[in-house]
């Protein structure tokens, strides 16, 4: 894939990526930073219990300006939004010290009630002041842990409810949507090559008990709780894939 050319369709797009910090919005940024011509990010504080996001969100802006600059002549300003209020009237183990379960609905308890809807009504209110009708997020339907604010019907829905609520096209692109972690880490490879997965190893955070001590080959987490294993399985099938071939 060429990293310096942008398609025509795109080329004067502007878009606004939901940025984490993690690896799969790590992928999504530098998937539109391929095809759009401005490109700006947004994060949300609504208390999560692994904070720690928020500062290697920053982290790794700054490696992907330093190692990419390809990309970060495209890169804009970041944004970080205060949802304190999601964490005050959620009890779930991302916003709690609690212990990770499923619960009696068949949902972990891991799943905060509206997050994904919320974050992107905010980004897009925040994208139509800053005249970007474009937002990427890293919902994902086939690693989704059953979120039912993850599932591609669901944005959709929010495409059009977004777009007739602000009186102008609001496009929402999920380009992991049908992707598995392995894939994703494919993919991560295609945009950036080895560079950009060492960056994602090195610097993403995905733990959600916020864990940044020991280092495994697939990066920095506490190797147990859901998004690990996730992540963790992900790398191993990517990597025998990738020996194998």
């Amino acid at each position: 894939m060429n990293q310096t050319t942008l398609p025509t369709a795109s080329a004067t797009r502007r878009a606004l990526v939901l940025f984490s910090g993690g690896q799969d919005s790590t992928v999504c940024l530098a998937w539109a930073l391929q095809r759009y011509a401005h490109v700006e990010t947004v994060g949300f504080d609504y208390g999560q219990r692994h904070a720690i996001e928020l500062t290697q969100r920053l982290v790794v802006l700054d490696e992907i300006r330093r190692e990419f600059p390809q990309w970060s002549a495209r890169l804009g300003d970041d944004h970080l939004l205060d949802l304190g209020i999601l964490g005050q009237i959620s009890s779930t183990a991302l916003t709690d010290n609690r212990q990770i379960e499923l619960q009696a609905n068949g949902l972990p308890n891991t799943f905060v009630p509206g997050r994904n809807l919320l974050f992107l009504t905010l980004a897009s209110c925040l994208g139509y002041r800053r005249d970007m009708d474009v937002l990427v997020g890293g919902m994902c339907e086939t690693d989704f842990s059953g979120y039912p604010d993850c599932r591609d019907d669901t944005i959709k829905s929010q495409q059009i409810t977004l777009s007739l609520g602000l009186g102008q096209r609001v496009t929402i692109e999920t380009p992991l949507m049908w992707l598995d972690k392995a894939a994703t880490w494919r993919l991560a490879e295609e945009l950036g090559g080895a560079g950009f997965v060492d960056l994602i190893v090195k610097y993403t955070h995905t733990c959600y008990l916020g864990e940044r001590g020991a280092r495994h080959g697939w990066g920095h987490g506490c190797n147990a709780c859901p998004a690990c294993e996730l992540r963790r399985a992900g790398w191993e099938r990517w990597a025998g894939e990738a020996l194998a071939a």
